[in-house]
């Protein structure tokens, strides 16, 4: 008999606490032109998207649609950062070395390279509608390849 009044309390509660849970989602795609081997500070674009998403908390997930550029958070203060960041890469992965997949020129194999040493993708937390990166944070499109190209990302929100 007590079994059976736990059973009836437990079904009332439950019908009293209504649990709706819902997720907000948003998503665009950014296209970053790039002028060669650079950094392409892509901050303020992500920021203004995330605003424009109108999530208060949540997070952000940033994806790069290739293979021979990357995705990075760096300091934003300093560019002697991204040109150190550069010079070490370029020591790293050169471009003289002997790689089979040439087809696309010299430079693209070591930019897979490149590509597979960093990310391509990134989650960055959302709060008070804001991205949450410390003072110095900046979010990059690294360019790998020696020609122009019109990068693809995908900028995904979530509540």
């Amino acid at each position: 008999m007590e079994m059976w009044r736990s059973l009836k309390l437990l079904l009332i509660i439950s019908s009293l606490i209504k649990i709706s849970i819902t997720m907000t989602h948003y998503q665009k795609l950014l296209r970053v032109s790039t002028n060669g081997k650079s950094f392409h500070n892509i901050t303020a674009k992500i920021e203004s998207i995330v605003a424009e998403s109108g999530v208060e908390t949540g997070l952000c997930t940033l994806f790069l649609r290739h293979t021979s550029a990357s995705l990075v958070i760096q300091e934003n203060a300093d560019p002697d950062v991204l040109v150190d960041l550069a010079n070490y890469m370029a020591k790293l992965v050169p471009e003289s070395g002997k790689y089979i997949h040439d087809a696309e020129g010299a430079d693209d194999m070591p930019a897979h390279i490149r590509t597979a040493l960093t990310h391509t993708s990134e989650n960055i937390p959302i709060n008070r509608g804001h991205l949450v990166l410390g003072t110095w944070q900046g979010i990059y499109v690294w360019e790998h390849r020696q020609h122009s190209h019109v990068r693809e990302l995908v900028v995904h929100i979530s509540q």
